[in-house]
């Protein structure tokens, strides 16, 4: 198996599992607001939005990392093509 395919896939999955769990969580959050009727919902609010907003910087940090690994291999493919055995 290609290397930059799998660390492409395993990224991939990691980013979609985090957007999943940050929706399914302000899911709950909106569902017991109503439910409740809890005078605190703005604060869960806020703290789940700085959540969101810390997983995407941390998302867009994976992603450079991913594109940097993806440019070394890509490197490493090249000098291994343009070298002649010997």
């Amino acid at each position: 198996m290609d290397p930059q395919f799998f660390l492409t896939a395993v990224v991939t999955i990691l980013i979609a599992a985090m957007g999943i769990w940050g929706a399914v969580k302000i899911a709950k959050i909106i569902a017991h607001s109503r439910a409740a009727g809890d005078p605190d919902t703005a604060a869960h609010l806020q703290a789940l939005d700085q959540e969101v907003g810390t997983l995407r910087r941390e998302m867009i940090e994976t992603q450079e990392r991913l594109d940097f690994a993806e440019r070394l291999l890509a490197q490493g493919t090249e000098t291994r093509q343009v070298e002649p055995r010997r």
